[in-house]
């Protein structure tokens, strides 16, 4: 009876393997990632008036988007606001936020932001161009971002989980979606700013 005993590999066989497990890549292939709605921040200044800004927020929003570290990769981003929890701190003005003239929460109870891409400025800013729909039309929305941060979160119980932090920031013309109250006699800017803060927790 003939037993065949494998080949011992050779000198090249052996450095080929370990040139192949070198070429892997780093990191992991696109991941998914999901907004932490506990340090999420949506916030928006408006003129009143000419006077000053007035600063408001949204106080319940949610989101996510994939993201490949090594590429830069962004895709299929969504972030959906809940238009009723608008909050500027005065209950009457607020009230007058959920109205027609505004939002209108009774007819149109979200606005949702989505992009699918990313364009570097190098490795930590960038640029979204997304859509916007808001009290039915979709417009055009651009926000600038920065990476602050990317790491296993520090705190917490086991698995602690691999966060990103990022700043966004960008502006809008509200009577592009046909909000004009108080546009032509001033008493409400037209444009304005937002301001996004968020962390994102990368799905295991």
């Amino acid at each position: 009876m003939n037993i065949h005993l494998p080949a011992r590999p050779n000198f090249v066989h052996i450095v080929l393997a370990i040139a192949l497990v070198g070429a892997a890549p780093a990191h992991a292939a696109e991941a998914r990632y999901e907004i932490d709605p506990e340090h999420l921040t949506i916030g928006f200044l408006v003129r009143h008036i000419g006077y000053a800004d007035t600063l408001g927020f949204f106080r319940k929003a949610s989101g996510s988007y994939s993201f490949d570290e090594a590429t830069r990769k962004l895709s299929d981003v969504q972030v959906i606001v809940e238009t009723k929890s608008v909050f500027t701190g005065h209950d009457k003005r607020d009230g007058h936020l959920r109205g027609a003239d505004f939002l209108d929460v009774s007819s149109a109870p979200r606005m949702t932001f989505t992009a699918n891409s990313a364009t570097w400025s190098d490795d930590k800013t960038f640029r979204v161009d997304g859509e916007l729909e808001l009290l039915g039309k979709r417009r055009p929305l651009r926000l600038t971002g920065t990476v602050n941060k990317t790491s296993v979160y520090p705190i917490g119980k086991d698995p602690k989980p691999y966060v990103m932090g990022v700043s966004l920031r960008g502006k809008l013309k509200r009577s592009d979606w046909g909000m004009s109250y108080g546009v032509a006699n001033g008493l409400v800017g037209d444009e304005v700013d937002l301001i996004i803060e968020l962390e994102a927790r990368r799905k295991q």
